[in-house]
């Protein structure tokens, strides 16, 4: 499987730089932007890109702003803004139309990409995330523990929390998400970016709106899940008009670097297909 490599660039967008890495496939059909969690440079999803890119498909990916080597906001902003950020970043690109694939965190900026501005998000997927406020949250232990982000700082500690925090594969192996890389230590969010990304999810809800999203919608989710249950998945596909729900037997929160190959093959099954 041949894998193109990715040029990553800086670009100004929105009052900010944002960290962009762009890799062309040898498919047809618009990039797939991917959105990352809470915390997470595009370097701790690469192995799930290369699956992506090996299969064909054009992927754009960034740094949020205050993560990995994006500047930060000088004010915080809620999600609407920050969804915009993500649109500018298009525009500076020079794309008009993408697929969005959003995990966790990431997957509440594509759901309100989706919903503000509908004629630049062609299909959508969601992968371990929720509708926010009418959701169902994840157990007041494990939400504190997301609440700084000491375990991007701090191998020993990321090693100690992370089977109850993420789930899956973590359980038995949490180096195994890893992939032989250091990158979730050495690109991590600064303080003042990571809590600009809870404050702009702080209060947010998709549920008012959900049923009016017109894009074709795969909807991912892990059955071990500790920080978005199941029933987060189940509720979004239920809401969404135009949703199906796959989900990983399993697959904890990271599901996707649990399962890099399979995730991939499922999405470019559903992003190639007729619905």
């Amino acid at each position: 499987m041949s894998v193109p490599l990715r040029d990553i660039r800086f670009v100004d967008a929105d009052g900010i730089r944002l960290r962009a890495a762009v890799a062309d496939g040898n498919g047809s059909g618009p990039p797939l932007l991917l959105i990352t969690g809470l915390g997470a440079g595009l370097e701790l999803a690469a192995p799930f890109e290369r699956e992506l890119n090996g299969r064909g498909l054009r992927t754009v990916s960034y740094d949020a702003p205050g993560v990995g080597e994006s500047t930060p906001y000088g004010w915080p902003r809620r999600m609407r803004g920050v969804a915009r950020t993500a649109e500018r970043l298009l525009d500076a690109l020079g794309i008009s139309t993408v697929d969005v694939f959003g995990v966790s965190l990431g997957g509440v900026v594509a759901q309100q990409l989706a919903h503000q501005a509908p004629h630049r998000v062609r299909r959508l997927i969601l992968a371990a995330t929720g509708p926010g406020l009418g959701g169902v949250p994840g157990s007041p232990r494990v939400l504190w523990t997301l609440a700084t982000p000491r375990r991007y700082y701090q191998p020993d500690y990321y090693r100690r929390v992370a089977a109850d925090l993420y789930g899956g594969l973590a359980r038995r192996d949490p180096d195994a998400l890893l992939h032989g890389s250091l990158a979730r230590f050495t690109h991590r969010p600064t303080v003042r970016g990571y809590a600009a990304q809870l404050y702009s999810i702080a209060g947010w809800t998709s549920t008012p709106w959900l049923w009016r999203l017109r894009q074709p919608t795969l909807v991912l989710a892990g059955d071990d899940d500790p920080i978005v249950p199941l029933i987060n998945g189940r509720i979004l596909a239920w809401l969404i008009p135009h949703a199906q729900l796959h989900i990983v037997q399993g697959g904890g929160h990271l599901f996707v670097l649990e399962h890099p190959e399979s995730v991939a093959a499922r999405v470019a099954e559903f992003l190639s297909g007729d619905r």
